[in-house]
């Protein structure tokens, strides 16, 4: 079974003070070990491209340095505008398969697949790299209202059956995420847990919990 890692989510606003707190997070998880974070997704609301493009390139280059994947929440265009290691689809923002003509072979694709297995399977025969479920616990970042909340065996069923990987999404912290851990996540998708506090406690957090 492969280890659990964290695909750090950003905050809404990644001006400012934001770089210097990533560079922060990425250095603690490589310093307690090395393959913690692997990606990051830029997330911004309510901005134009150029606008994006400008708050992503401190952050692109912070994650290239550390070997980190950059993944552009909704936006292909974006992804493809600032060469993205990849892109993270939500359900109406297009298919795998056009995001993959767009943005080419080597890109990394993931889709929120919500509680439904066969949302994953479909996303999965559409090409995706990876599948996304969730929210497992009440979510400060994104607001599911009443939508339905999966179970940890969902990733257990879906990590025995399928070689693509599976993103855990959803309120997320160090101290809720043993179970997900457990059955099987291959990441753990994590925003307010981090930056909503100190960004290197929270790392050491998850480290512990996580590599034991």
């Amino acid at each position: 079974m492969t280890q659990t890692q964290l695909y750090l989510i950003s905050p809404l606003d990644v001006g400012g003070e934001f770089p210097a707190r990533l560079e922060r997070a990425l250095a603690a998880g490589a310093r307690r070990h090395g393959d913690l974070v692997t990606a990051f997704q830029f997330r911004v609301k309510d901005v134009d491209q150029h606008e994006a493009a400008r708050l992503a390139a401190p952050l692109q280059a912070i994650c290239a340095a550390h070997d980190v994947a950059f993944i552009v929440n909704d936006s292909v265009a974006l992804a493809k505008r600032i060469k993205a290691d990849g892109v993270h689809l939500g359900q109406d923002d297009g298919s795998p398969k056009d995001a993959r003509a767009e943005l080419g072979r080597e890109a990394q694709i993931g889709v929120t697949c919500h509680a439904s297995r066969h949302m994953a399977m479909e996303a999965g025969e559409a090409g995706a790299d990876y599948v996304a479920f969730g929210a497992f616990y009440p979510s400060s970042t994104k607001d599911k209202g009443d939508a339905e909340r999966p179970e940890p065996e969902l990733l257990q069923w879906w990590s025995q059956l399928f070689e693509i990987p599976c993103v855990a999404i959803g309120g997320i912290t160090p101290e809720n995420c043993q179970p997900l851990v457990e059955a099987g996540a291959d990441f753990l998708a994590v925003s307010h847990a981090v930056w909503g506090g100190d960004e290197v406690a929270a790392i050491e957090a998850f480290a512990k919990v996580m590599r034991g």
